[in-house]
């Protein structure tokens, strides 16, 4: 059996960048959730059936190396992309200034990825599944997050590496 500090050793800093590499990222502090998301607009910006994210702290994200730019509809979610490949690297609401979404895949190591919620499944693709452990029709109501954040944590899901 683990002990409880092997749950929390995600061995930080992580590090990444979109697939030309001109843009770098690291990743300093754990993240509050793993996610996907079924919602058609992120099927249409992922080219894929759901898109990932991880919800990291701003203070625990940095662009290390390169500019992104900003794609998808420009609205009050800022899409960032790396301006010479295109990638997807990841998002940051407006007025939401606690976290980025970060798409897991721009990290370096990535294969320990497991969405441990999923949002928008009444707009999902009739074939997909994930093993996230919670799954919910729309967006959850804000006050669902705290509780998904600590159940997220207490799990040590993911270590990578």
């Amino acid at each position: 059996m683990e002990s409880n500090s092997d749950q929390t050793d995600w061995k930080l800093p992580w590090d990444g960048g979109c697939r030309c590499g001109r843009v770098r990222i690291r990743v300093t502090e754990p993240p509050l959730l793993a996610a996907a998301c079924h919602c058609t607009g992120c099927q249409t910006m992922s080219a894929s059936a759901f898109s990932m994210s991880i919800a990291i702290p701003t203070e625990g994200f940095a662009v290390t190396d390169g500019e992104t730019v900003i794609g998808g509809l420009h609205g009050r979610h800022r899409h960032h992309f790396c301006g010479w490949c295109l990638s997807w690297m990841f998002t940051r609401g407006e007025g939401v200034d606690d976290f980025v979404n970060l798409r897991p895949s721009m990290l370096d190591r990535h294969q320990w990825f497991v969405p441990f919620a999923e949002f928008w499944t009444s707009e999902k693709l009739a074939w997909v599944t994930t093993a996230a452990v919670h799954s919910f029709e729309t967006l959850p109501p804000l006050d669902h997050f705290p509780e998904l954040i600590e159940q997220y944590a207490a799990r040590g899901v993911c270590k990578p590496g």
